[in-house]
Formats: C-alpha cells, sequence, structure tokens
C-alpha cells in the first residue's frame, strides 16, 4: 500500500483536451478521463443529450503525489474559473501490485 494524492476534474467537455495538456506540461502522464459526465450544480442540469457537446461535461482523475498534485491544482484554477467545474483533492492509499 501506497499513500498517493488523487485529483478530480470535472470541467466542460470542450476544455478536455487542454486539461490534458496541462498535465502532460506538469509531467504527469498518467490520469483517466470519462467523457459525457451528467449531473447537476451551480450551473443547472448537466444532461449530455445536447447533440454539439457544448453542454456537456467530462471527469478526470489523476494519482500523484503531493508536488505533482499542487502544480495541478494551479494549472486548473483559471479553467474552473472561466468554464466552472470541479478540482476536488483527496489523500488516499493505493494498492500497488508489486509483492
Amino acid at each position: 500500500m501506497k499513500r498517493v494524492m488523487k485529483v478530480e476534474i470535472i470541467t466542460d467537455s470542450i476544455e478536455v483536451e487542454n486539461v490534458a495538456k496541462l498535465l502532460d506540461e506538469i509531467g504527469v502522464y498518467g490520469y483517466s478521463i470519462i467523457n459525457d459526465v451528467v449531473g447537476k450544480g451551480s450551473r443547472g442540469v448537466r444532461s449530455g443529450y445536447e447533440l454539439t457537446g457544448l453542454f456537456k461535461n467530462s471527469y478526470i482523475m489523476v494519482v500523484c503525489n503531493e508536488v505533482e498534485m499542487h502544480k495541478i491544482a494551479e494549472a486548473i484554477r483559471p479553467i474552473i474559473r472561466k468554464f466552472g467545474g470541479l478540482c476536488i483533492v483527496s489523500d488516499v492509499v493505493m494498492s500497488i501490485g508489486k509483492k
């Protein structure tokens, strides 16, 4: 078991490529993206039924160390301020496959 940080980002789907690019620039190369995330928040209901993708969200999850977490949080802040969304950080324990 290893203690790591989990960063969860929910943002407009149109910003996913920019977020992935930011992660690459920071040096974080492992992340998961789930497109067409639905839910309700400060911007109202995001149903995912729109044809254009303009009102869809995506979810990005990163498992990283604390230094990378701070870099991610700072880099993502302007996108969240402009387009809305969330950046949630948790201290978690990761199971490692090696014995």
